[in-house]
């Protein structure tokens, strides 16, 4: 529900990503609030292999993230059906894992990684991006920024019970709706790490429901 669009930052004479809410919500105190928080929760994080946050602002009513351009591709487009190589394989995860490996040591939980929130740069370098479904490694204290990726049942982030993220690349309790901690990110790291070596997913299927 986010539109990035490339920019240029005429103080400093860089381009850049400019995240922004569609007119359409942007007037939604609940969306904006989600907004804010995916900005605290970006510039929280600072690592080579997590996408980095520049600047938050608005222009009229509008919010926007300016963030760092990255020039590639995802994860899913890289993988584009077939097994990587071994030594690109464990170069990425590698990658990935010391990414997860900060977020988590800063008691944030992504929620949603998976393939196509993954960005490979033209230099081999890995981004994890979209933080807008992340939470806090704490009983009941959820983040969860405004994000493109479906939910799987229309609840609040801070809902006990909730199902919220991707369900091929989910963790058992995470579909379950149970408090999560690191380790369902790890279980959704496994499955990345599946489809980098098969190209293909591990769980698949007609609907979520039999997923």
């Amino acid at each position: 529900m986010g539109e990035v669009y490339r920019g240029r930052d005429t103080r400093l004479d860089r381009e850049v990503a400019i995240k922004i809410l569609p007119e359409a919500i942007a007037q939604n105190e609940q969306f904006r609030a989600r907004f804010e928080r995916e900005a605290k929760t970006i510039s929280s994080l600072n690592h080579p292999n997590i996408c980095a946050l520049y600047d938050i602002g608005q222009r009229g009513d509008l919010p926007f993230l300016v963030m760092e351009l990255l020039e590639g591709t995802t994860l899913r487009r890289r993988i584009n059906g077939a097994p990587l190589q071994l030594d690109t394989l464990i170069d990425y995860a590698s990658q990935i894992a010391d990414a997860l490996g900060a977020a988590h040591a800063a008691g944030i939980i992504h929620r949603d990684i998976k393939t196509t929130n993954i960005f490979v740069t033209d230099q081999g370098l890995v981004k994890i991006l979209d933080f807008g479904l992340a939470k806090l490694d704490q009983r009941n204290v959820a983040v969860d920024p405004l994000s493109d990726t479906r939910l799987v049942t229309p609840v609040q982030a801070t809902e006990i019970g909730q199902t919220i993220g991707t369900v091929s690349s989910m963790s058992p309790e995470q579909a379950r709706g149970e408090d999560l901690d690191s380790r369902s990110g790890l279980f959704s790291f496994g499955i990345v790490l599946y489809e980098m070596a098969t190209g293909r997913q591990p769980f698949t299927a007609r609907t979520s429901a039999l997923i």
